[in-house]
């Protein structure tokens, strides 16, 4: 008797609860039916809200997605087993591993540029400025001539050669200066060749860039150089070590004036494309908006400032007191001959890569629903 009583007390509680569940429901069918038929412009109304809530809800949900970091392909393996960052120093083949130094680096900066076997004397002094022992150097040769034409240099030994010809210093940085590649680095130089610097020491001018809290920087250029900005001639006012903006009256035939009101490139947060000099943010966030395909980065250098991480008033500056003299020779195509033609044909495709860049970050902010122009 007791067993079938204390069998029984499951089954009287199962099914009273679906009693309770059945009950439920008949009422919610009622109240809607109910509500059907002395309210049906108010149900439709809450329909539409509710369509409209979701398709909101979508949106989010899928920007969610979106935003959601791609795989980095090691999620199979234990994570401290990953390493996701390198970096280009040298390492011997042979030894004991444990008495190498470190894997990371302890303050080191990286100068690349692109060289020709042409400009071999001026890429020399160049290089020979900036002391081994606080940056790593990666040349691109671009004319076919390999680092066996280099060997008689001091510095040649210990530098990342590159080569593929007729490529651009743009065509190497996207492709060989990944931010994960070069994140151990301070500050990344992407400099031209063609570049004097007696007045230029390179210790100085980091020293003054953490100083001031610029993230993209360049050295001023002496006035005897070819200039094609007057915000990156050097300011001999005394004004000390950085200047920020350019000043200059509006042009008679329209053209734009730069003032104290002047909040953007090229009148301020700007820099030039061919002595660069990017904090290690910085390069990861201009390296993303180097295109593959547009080689010259004709463009980019007006939106270098969205990448200064902060004010690009402020982050982006020209140090005077480290300056250099842009000698301006023309390393892609010359000025006689066949040279000259390709020179030609090289500044016409850079109009028409600016051209292109500049469509497609207006398409691309126009599509970002979740982006906010900071600058607009």
């Amino acid at each position: 008797m007791s067993s079938r009583k204390r069998f029984s007390l499951p089954v009287v509680l199962v099914f009273l609860l679906v009693l309770l569940f059945l009950a439920g429901a008949g009422f919610t069918l009622h109240h809607k039916d109910h509500s059907n038929l002395t309210s049906g412009s108010r149900t439709g109304k809450v329909s539409e809200d509710s369509g409209a809530i979701s398709r909101k809800l979508l949106r989010v949900v899928h920007g969610a997605k979106q935003a959601k970091k791609e795989p980095s392909g090691g999620e199979a393996l234990p994570r401290g087993i990953v390493h996701g960052t390198s970096n280009l120093e040298m390492v011997s083949m042979v030894g004991d591993p444990k008495q190498q130094p470190g894997s990371r680096l302890s303050s080191k900066s990286l100068l690349a540029i692109p060289v020709g076997i042409k400009n071999k004397a001026a890429v020399d002094k160049l290089v020979s400025k900036f002391p081994a022992d606080r940056f790593t150097l990666m040349v691109f040769h671009y004319d076919g001539a390999g680092e066996e034409q280099w060997d008689d240099l001091e510095w040649s030994r210990r530098a990342v050669h590159v080569s593929a010809r007729g490529q651009t210093k743009w065509w190497f940085a996207k492709r060989f200066l990944h931010p994960d590649i070069v994140a151990e680095y301070d500050y990344v130089f992407l400099w031209d060749e063609d570049v004097e610097v007696d007045a230029f020491d390179p210790v100085r001018y980091l020293d003054i860039v953490k100083r001031e809290g610029l993230e993209v920087s360049q050295p001023a250029l002496d006035r005897r150089s070819e200039i094609h900005h007057g915000i990156t001639a050097r300011a001999t006012n005394g004004g000390g070590d950085v200047h920020r903006r350019f000043y200059k009256a509006a042009s008679a035939l329209g053209g734009g004036g730069c003032d104290d009101s002047s909040t953007g490139p090229p009148c301020a947060g700007w820099v030039e494309m061919m002595v660069p000099v990017f904090s290690r943010a910085a390069w990861r966030c201009s390296w993303g908006m180097v295109q593959n395909d547009l080689v010259h980065a004709w463009g980019l250098d007006y939106k270098l400032g969205y990448c200064a991480q902060g004010d690009r008033t402020l982050k982006v500056g020209v140090v005077d007191s480290e300056y250099v003299l842009h000698r301006g020779v023309p390393t892609l195509g010359g000025t006689e001959g066949k040279a000259a033609a390709l020179r030609v044909a090289v500044r016409r495709r850079s109009h028409a890569e600016m051209q292109i860049f500049d469509r497609r970050w207006k398409e691309a902010a126009a599509k970002d629903e979740s982006w906010t122009d900071p600058y607009p």
